[in-house]
């Protein structure tokens, strides 16, 4: 495999090389698909096993056109925490499913509708800006992992660590070729544990790997699985989250169109890889696993490796599922210190809002017409400034919609709204 090689969605790697890819793909979503469970009070082991058979759910609903891996969805944590706060565990899961179920009706209705109406709703000034908004939505959370001890204070030798790491990467991703060129992220992510590792050896005041954890796992055990309950205010509750995860869905599966290079709203069509995404959130809700979402890590690592293989991404669903019965195994990769993965996100995170410029430089977009200045403009600070528009509906029932969901509703308002010029994006 050369540098310049390019696996597409349906090219199947050989083994040798089909491991270490998938392995890159675990590494890169394994710390936030364990964050939201940990955040939520759901099992950790319950979250890779349903992330990792949400995948493979996606995978046969897109005909395995698309590339996408899906894990915890943070969007759904705040709704996740006061549901159960309020009702109960299983309420919270019977509203999530819900709320899955209320996707695939949407795909249904797109299915019928046809995909016609989103070019006029979504031209390229509105996707790109969003694409853009995305990734530095994005960008706080990589710099806070990469600078900041777990009380929040400023550290300079989390910084060294993440700095050697994104360094490590980088220069793995531009210099190395054949296979290595292929594996930055796997490259980068050891290199920092280990140097995270070393360092804690010379100087045992910054020690902040911990391997008590994993001699204390056992080395088998199963997830914990939860029966879901149903009830009105929690259901609704869910749908009414939903609308903003459906934006977030329709901006994920246009940054993986840009990066792979083909038109998944088209082919396999949005309703299939809406329903897919429904699918997989309820599966998961079903077993007390956190809802699933497509996740902007992994289009990250495929943008800057352009391995777009599905097999390569149904690799990794297969490791996620296994891990969550293989606790040492599990528990070992959250021995990642946070500075290791910050260094990586600081990439990966990158990546994304650069693939929205791409998107608005490749479309032609032209700044000089203040009606595309005036959406990006808006959009651009909506969605990065952290944009609200909150309210009550019920004592109970709180309807919020903010950062990209936000900016993405307003895009399309002002976009619909402008008068255009003849012959413009």
């Amino acid at each position: 495999m050369t540098h310049h090689e390019v696996l597409r969605p349906n090219d199947r790697p050989s083994v040798g090389y089909w491991i270490p890819l998938s392995f890159q793909h675990v590494f890169a979503m394994f710390g936030a698909t364990i964050l939201v469970p940990i955040l939520t009070g759901l099992d950790p082991a319950t979250a890779l096993f349903t992330a990792g058979t949400g995948t493979l759910i996606y995978i046969v609903c897109t005909g395995a056109k698309v590339p996408a891996f899906l894990g915890s969805s943070f969007a759904f944590i705040p709704p996740l925490i006061a549901i159960s706060a309020g009702y109960g565990l299983p309420y919270a899961l019977g509203g999530a499913i819900v709320a899955g179920l209320f996707y695939c009706l949407v795909g249904l209705i797109i299915r019928f509708a046809g995909t016609g109406w989103l070019d006029k709703v979504l031209p390229p000034v509105v996707i790109g800006s969003v694409i853009v908004v995305i990734g530095l939505n994005l960008a706080p959370v990589a710099m806070n992992m990469a600078m900041n001890d777990g009380d929040g204070n400023y550290s300079l030798v989390f910084l060294s660590i993440a700095a050697v790491t994104l360094g490590v990467t980088v220069a793995a991703n531009i210099l190395l070729k054949g296979f290595f060129s292929t594996i930055p992220i796997l490259i980068g992510l050891v290199s920092g544990y280990l140097f995270a590792l070393i360092m804690g050896f010379f100087f045992p005041a910054y020690a902040i790997i911990d391997f008590q954890i994993v001699k204390d796992a056992p080395w088998v055990g199963h997830p914990t699985f939860q029966a879901p309950s149903f009830s009105l205010v929690p259901i609704l509750t869910f749908v009414i989250v939903s609308l903003a995860t459906i934006c977030e869905h329709l901006g994920d599966t246009l940054v993986t169109s840009k990066v792979v290079g083909q038109d998944f709203y088209k082919n396999p069509g949005l309703h299939r890889t809406l329903t897919g995404d429904g699918l997989a959130t309820a599966w998961a809700a079903l077993w007390g696993g956190p809802p699933n979402t497509t996740y902007g890590e992994n289009i990250g690592v495929m943008a800057i490796t352009r391995v777009y293989s599905v097999w390569v991404i149904g690799g990794a669903a297969v490791i996620a599922v296994l891990l969550s019965f293989f606790n040492k195994f599990g528990v070992l990769i959250q021995t990642i210190p946070t500075p290791v993965l910050g260094g990586i996100s600081m990439l990966l995170f990158g990546i994304i809002a650069s693939s929205g410029l791409r998107t608005i430089v490749e479309s032609g977009v032209d700044y000089k017409d203040k009606r595309n200045l005036t959406i990006s403009s808006v959009i651009f600070v909506i969605g990065i400034g952290g944009g609200r528009l909150a309210f009550n509906i019920t004592q109970d029932l709180r309807f919020e919609l903010a950062g990209v969901a936000l900016a993405t509703v307003v895009g399309i308002i002002l976009n619909l709204v402008f008068p255009r010029k003849q012959g413009n994006n």
